[in-house]
């Protein structure tokens, strides 16, 4: 058709799909997820990812197919960012606070064919499944996800478990790249603090473009360690699900975020980079109790709300350098950042903390 922008036959689309692709190779034997004493490295985490794309497969799922998971930061929660579109399909993170009212309505909008839900939302999503009308729609295909230690544990009669559909799937399952580097990658909805949530549809190019943005503001070099308080069900947790695979980091995954949480996974696995909302903050300097001397500077993302300057102060007092962002679900996360310079190192402490407010 003339005026038709054609891409060349070689021209590869831009997917995170090739982060996890290349860290299996260049950091192949290298922690991947951490999770209480569960570990994978990231040859162990693309080979877990296939067979679940692959499992997912064969329950019927295909291209454009729209996957739903109903959890907290688990390590199945982080596979999903990258065994989902692995499938072709596209992954609905859906907050977990949600009752089930909330989840129903949010599902029927989104078509969701397959909800995985953690073990402690079980009930959550069944009675969102009761309140489908069933003449009309069939609610999704749930799958359970139960506690990560290695085994594949009793599980409610009829319902599928997570570590059973690794097992089921095939490592070799062929990667369905997307046809375009603009096909979904995943739908995020915002939280409806004024209005019923709204559905934002993210693409590939989209996911891709703004984790390796995220990540280069956060000052992430070659394998970071990072702290996941963010949860991944907001704004696929600012990227950078995707974004530490590019740089072959480590996961490290919080059921419950709590001051001792963070505290006691940092002094364990030498955290660098963690992303936290100002209620974090302002949690972890109001728990005294939790404290202790960091083994090393920790870099926090923080946004959301504008932080105050005296929480800034106090978290900087106990190792950590916070940076402050603003974004949206709209905007992938972090769309804006204040970008600090040289010259304020030497301003006292109380205007460098009103500056990054």
């Amino acid at each position: 058709m003339e005026g038709l922008v054609r891409c060349p036959a070689n021209h590869v689309p831009l997917t995170p799909i090739s982060f996890l692709e290349r860290s299996a190779k260049v950091y192949r034997d290298a922690t991947s997820v951490v999770y209480g004493d569960v570990k994978y490295t990231w040859s162990e985490t693309q080979e877990r990812c296939r067979r679940v794309a692959s499992a997912l497969s064969r329950l019927g799922i295909s291209r454009g197919d729209v996957v739903a998971t109903l959890a907290p930061n688990v390590p199945a929660v982080y596979e999903l960012h990258f065994a989902v579109p692995m499938a072709g399909a596209i992954l609905c993170t859906l907050n977990a606070r949600h009752d089930s009212s909330m989840v129903s309505t949010l599902l029927k909008h989104s078509r969701a064919k397959v909800i995985f839900v953690d073990c402690q939302l079980l009930e959550v999503a069944r009675r969102a499944s009761d309140l489908f009308n069933k003449a009309e729609t069939e609610p999704p295909v749930l799958v359970l996800i139960s506690e990560s230690d290695g085994s594949v544990p009793q599980h409610p009669s009829g319902i599928s478990e997570y570590e059973g559909l690794v097992a089921s799937g095939s490592s070799d399952f062929e990667v369905q790249r997307p046809h375009s580097e603009w096909d979904p990658i995943s739908i995020n909805y915002t939280s409806g603090t004024t209005s019923q949530p709204k559905g934002v549809v993210y693409s590939h190019r989209g996911a891709y473009l703004n984790s390796i943005a995220t990540f280069l503001l956060h000052g992430m070099g070659s394998m970071p360690v990072y702290l996941w308080t963010v949860p991944m069900f907001h704004c696929n947790g600012w990227c950078l699900t995707w974004g530490v695979a590019a740089q072959g980091g480590t996961n490290v995954c919080l059921r419950k975020v709590s001051p001792k949480g963070i505290f006691d996974s940092i002094a364990r696995h030498n955290v660098t980079h963690m992303g936290a909302a100002p209620t974090v903050l302002n949690m972890i300097v109001n728990m005294a109790d939790s404290r202790r001397p960091l083994p090393r500077k920790v870099e926090v993302l923080t946004g959301g709300s504008p932080p105050p300057p005296q929480i800034l102060l106090k978290m900087e007092e106990l190792g950590f350098s916070v940076s402050h962002l603003y974004g949206l679900t709209e905007t992938y996360g972090p769309g804006t950042y204040c970008a600090w310079k040289p010259e304020w190192d030497s301003l006292p402490s109380d205007q460098r903390s009103s500056i990054k407010a």
